[in-house]
């Protein structure tokens, strides 16, 4: 089993509730890390425009860099469902080593901003999921442009769409294979929003 994020960038319409509510989960102070973050993407010249937003918590690679090169271990994969943990018990911290945060091509790896830092990222919610529940992200958007579940249940439940290797805010990585389900057809087509 692949647990994965499900992302419909078509439904999204920008307006942070998932952010806020993975902040508010995990207890993050306003101005520290981003264990989800929102790229936005604009392009086009007026008066045909394009504006888009996509999710970007930690995508639980199938072979994660940041897992490889972790000197202590701490960056592991969970064999029952693919979700990538950190024992930060274990972590070194940012200054000691920080080798995990060059390593992840997707920008999911973050230290807070002290001289003790120890790697922190997105969590899948494991609380959560261990009571039966969504993580705090997909549970809280407004309009469900956000899912998540094994990769191939996600796949059949949304059989127009697939694993893209491209599009608006994501490329993708061959080497480390995001598990992250996104809308084909805004990506290979001329899908516009303003």
């Amino acid at each position: 089993m692949q647990m994965a994020f499900y992302f419909d960038q078509t439904r999204c319409t920008g307006c942070y509730t998932c952010y806020i509510a993975c902040k508010e989960w995990h207890d993050i102070p306003a101005h520290s890390v981003q264990w989800l973050r929102i790229q936005e993407t604009e392009s086009g010249k007026y008066p045909d425009v394009f504006m888009s937003c996509t999710v970007s918590p930690c995508y639980h690679c199938v072979n994660p860099s940041c897992a490889e090169v972790c000197p202590t271990g701490c960056i592991a994969k969970r064999s029952q469902d693919g979700i990538v943990v950190v024992d930060r018990e274990e972590c070194l911290g940012k200054e000691a080593c920080g080798q995990c945060l060059g390593a992840c091509p997707y920008g999911a790896i973050q230290f807070r901003n002290k001289p003790d830092a120890k790697m922190e990222k997105c969590d899948f919610c494991l609380e959560r999921l261990e009571e039966g529940r969504q993580p705090a992200c997909v549970s809280s958007c407004p309009v469900r442009a956000l899912d998540s579940g094994d990769i191939g249940e996600l796949k059949v439940k949304y059989g127009k769409y697939g694993v893209v290797k491209t599009g608006p805010g994501l490329t993708y990585d061959k080497k480390n294979r995001p598990a992250f389900v996104i809308g084909v057809k805004y990506a290979n087509s001329s899908y516009k929003r303003v």
